[in-house]
């Protein structure tokens, strides 16, 4: 759970790697890394997060590469985050001493988060200080498969092996003259350094705890923008900053997670490549970030959707941040995988399945986007127009499904609920700005797809909706989610019916669910999986709506407890153990903190819109 003083604890490496629950995120918009509680950060794309990582030790301990500065005969560590920050301290201890090491990388001073407009410095600082005894210091870069390594104007350059359009800029406060490097130091004595992707300031001097603060004091003007007060408060705050961190502020969209192929389960082979947008995680972003005070994120992604959606002139269930489609899938043998969890994936090979919802989520976004103010032009209508006639019969045809899954395609519960989203929102539209459309014929449809989803796919055996349209009894999580939605009230006894159902026969104990039972849903890939957290949320937000709150709160409180010292949540738990599973941190998992957390304050206040 979240700790903002953690206490000091020994360095676990399961087959040589951290554990995920072991590790911070920092960024500034476009480079993003991870910081091993060890020092090392085994995770580094620059200059974005789709880029290949000049860094990947986190899917290779040996080959991938590592930035490390870390103490020798490091007995045990512990990370936090400044307050309201995505500035990273790590705290290790040896037997002679306790040194600090501050992380960030870095945005530019006065930098306003909430622009659309670059903010970092394609800076990485790191500010290691002694904070009592003598520690001795090991600092290397090894970019994965290595590099070439040179004495240049103030500093080392590095010119990664795999990477001939990137020149790395090693600079320190200290003589450097070759990699790896030890220093001694001792109390209240540091060693500050700045790696540099860019050419603007690798000639300039340097003061790095200015470049931290100037960092800090961006994030907090930030968060002053803040404004929920709830349940969990601290952790809502962190996720906050999470999913900001996960956000392209000059583009507007949202990765899914910054990294790829991290496995669920370990040794498993679902390993995916996440560092791009998904048109389903808008809808979710923008209803959690408007309510806790992000207006500006919200309308940014909100605004990338459409842009994207209109610039390719056909829905596609994910883009890249700069609204292409996005790459091929492709295996990577170079690399062992996490914990050897082979195969390693850069693209992704969903972008171009069938997934019927993908019709809904783009008319749920113009429709809040014209709730929150924004205006529609003529041509960007005659396309949302079209995507809600094509929704009227594209639910009969099978699809691939909210979970993506590589086998035979079905007639999906929740794809067919997200086109009547698209019926409703369509009518919706049209009738609140006089826009020329089908607006009878959406509402009947709208009011048939309901009636069918209630109907067809309720199975009177299980006393359950199910999976697929034509009923059948087989459970799936994402029916949690109508509810979300609005194509069914939460408090229809068949959804009701539904929400115990699910709670029972997905459960992973203790309040976590998996997606669906493989058993009884195969999904064309080998092997199981770990309980998917927003599923619990999802849980969570029924029972607010029944108005089962004690439930809910008690829910909301163990979900809560299961994040990281950090306050940060992978996509998946391995329910035997609590360990983190997939790729990480999950966007999703952190809008289910943020949207669960106020659906909570929101009813225990009476509030209900």
């Amino acid at each position: 759970m979240l700790d903002v003083n953690p206490p000091l604890r020994p360095v676990h490496r399961p087959d040589g790697y951290l554990r995920l629950e072991d590790m911070g995120l920092i960024g500034e918009g476009a480079a993003v890394a991870l910081v091993g509680v060890d020092g090392s950060i085994p995770w580094l794309c620059v200059p974005r997060f789709d880029a290949e990582p000049v860094l990947a030790g986190l899917l290779d301990n040996r080959r991938g590469g590592h930035f490390t500065v870390t103490a020798q005969d490091l007995r045990e560590a512990r990370q936090h985050y400044l307050p309201d920050t995505a500035v990273l301290v790590t705290e290790l201890r040896t037997a002679t001493g306790r040194l600090q090491i501050t992380d960030a990388i870095v945005v530019r001073p006065g930098a306003d988060l909430t622009d659309d407009a670059p903010a970092g410095r394609a800076e990485l600082v790191r500010s290691a200080r002694v904070l009592d005894g003598t520690v001795r210091l090991d600092v290397d870069v090894q970019p994965r498969d290595g590099g070439q390594t040179h004495a240049a104007f103030d500093g080392l350059e590095i010119r990664p092996a795999r990477r001939p359009d990137l020149r790395l800029h090693l600079r320190a406060d200290r003589p450097l003259t070759s990699l790896p490097a030890a220093f001694d130091l001792r109390e209240g004595e540091h060693l500050d350094l700045v790696l540099s992707w860019g050419r603007v300031h690798r000639h300039h001097r340097f003061d790095a705890e200015e470049m931290l603060a100037t960092t800090a004091d961006a994030w907090r003007r930030w968060m002053a923008h803040f404004t929920y007060s709830g349940p969990q408060e601290p952790l809502v705050r962190r996720s906050a900053i999470t999913l900001k961190l996960c956000d392209d502020w000059v583009n507007g969209g949202m990765v899914a997670a910054p990294t790829s192929s991290l496995p669920a389960p370990i040794g498993g082979v679902r390993n995916w490549d996440y560092r791009y947008a998904w048109i389903r995680d808008a809808a979710f972003t923008v209803f959690a970030m408007r309510r806790v005070g992000f207006r500006n994120e919200a309308d940014a992604f909100l605004g990338w959707v459409l842009d994207a959606f209109e610039r390719s002139r056909q829905p596609r269930i994910m883009y890249t941040l700069d609204g292409g489609p996005v790459p091929d899938e492709v295996e990577d043998p170079g690399l062992e995988g996490y914990r050897g969890s082979a195969p390693v994936h850069w693209g992704n090979g969903a972008a171009d399945q069938r997934q019927h919802d993908v019709y809904g989520e783009v008319l749920d976004c113009a429709d809040q986007w014209v709730r929150g103010g924004g205006e529609l032009q003529p041509a960007l209508w005659a396309q949302l127009r079209g995507l809600a006639d094509a929704a009227e019969w594209a639910w009969r045809e099978p699809d691939q499904g909210l979970w993506e899954i590589r086998g035979g395609g079905r007639v999906f519960t929740y794809s067919a609920g997200m086109c009547q989203v698209a019926l409703d929102r369509g009518a919706a539209l049209a009738e609140q700005l006089g826009l020329p459309g089908s607006t009878a014929r959406w509402r009947a449809a709208a009011a048939e797809l309901t009636r069918r989803i209630l109907e067809g796919s309720w199975d009177e055996k299980a006393q359950t909706l199910s999976a697929h349209l034509d009923g059948g009894g087989v459970l799936d999580a994402s029916l949690l989610a109508l509810p979300l939605r609005r194509v069914i009230p939460a408090t229809h006894p068949r959804m009701v019916a539904t929400t115990a159902a699910v709670a029972q026969r997905l459960s992973a104990a203790d309040g976590l669910l998996y997606r669906y039972l493989h058993e009884d849903a195969p999904d064309g890939i080998a092997g199981d999986e770990g309980a998917f957290v927003l599923c619990s949320f999802w849980l969570v937000e029924n029972l607010v709506l029944q108005g089962r709150l004690e439930e809910a709160h008690e829910l909301y409180g163990s979900l809560c407890a299961r994040t990281s010292p950090l306050g940060l949540l992978s996509e998946q738990i391995d329910p035997a153990t609590g360990a983190f599973l997939g790729n990480f941190p999950q966007a999703f998992s952190h809008i289910g903190i943020i949207a669960s957390g106020v659906s909570l304050a929101r009813a225990t206040s009476g509030v209900t819109a």
